[in-house]
């Protein structure tokens, strides 16, 4: 089933301001638009009233994109625009990501972050655990390498 082009048209506007530039983890349009077609690959998006999935005149906060096989799900992508961010949305849209994995019969949610992430914070407070480190896996813009930690969450 083919994601609703509105849908890749919000994911991008918040790509566009949610990831810092130097580190380039954004991906384009096109990335985008690949993954959704993928079998077993699951999106959302969060308003800025935190109501998923948002009405069509209502801001788009933030959104993930996830996939899953057997029973893993992976979270590929997770953003809030800086305008939105701090107020909770974070919070909502990750137990969203949570929850709907559960509901899948997923039990185990990974995924990978740079080791200066913020997002850290949350991912923590939700129970994910650091379960890897990818030396200097990441690449800034003026050549600096940064670790990635990968964290697994165990689901029942």
């Amino acid at each position: 089933m083919l994601p609703p082009l509105d849908d890749v048209d919000r994911i991008m506007e918040v790509m566009t301001v949610a990831f810092p530039v130097e580190f380039g983890e954004a991906w384009n349009r096109r990335q985008v638009s690949d993954a959704l077609l993928l079998a077993g690959t699951h999106h959302a998006l969060i308003s800025s009233e935190a109501t998923s999935p948002p009405a069509p005149h209502d801001a788009v906060a933030g959104f993930y994109l996830s996939r899953g096989l057997f029973d893993e799900e992976e979270l590929l992508l997770f953003a809030i625009a800086p305008t939105w961010r701090r107020r909770g949305l974070g919070h909502a849209l990750l137990g969203h990501f949570v929850e709907n994995a559960r509901q899948r019969g997923k039990k185990r949610l990974f995924l990978e972050m740079r080791r200066n992430n913020p997002a850290g914070i949350l991912y923590a407070a939700h129970g994910f655990q650091p379960i890897g480190i990818r030396p200097r896996y990441y690449r800034t813009s003026n050549g600096d390498r940064i670790d990635a930690i990968t964290q697994e969450l165990v689901i029942t």
